[in-house]
């Protein structure tokens, strides 16, 4: 695990641009548990390792 000041947090955002889905999409993920997210006021960041991960997983469930 990288130290704190190494974790590059994403906007939901920018997420959603990356995986090429909604916001809200994001939102469910987020709230579903599926995506590690850090809520920052009334906002959520999520660290971009956890976007990572998420798409790995992913790719080995569909293959």
């Amino acid at each position: 695990m990288s130290s704190l000041s190494e974790v590059r947090f994403l906007t939901v955002a920018e997420v959603a641009a990356i995986m090429r889905v909604s916001k809200m999409t994001v939102y469910r993920m987020v709230h579903a548990g599926e995506l590690t997210s850090v809520r920052v006021g009334r906002s959520f960041r999520v660290p971009e390792q956890a976007v990572h991960d998420y798409l790995r997983g992913a790719f080995t469930e569909a293959g």
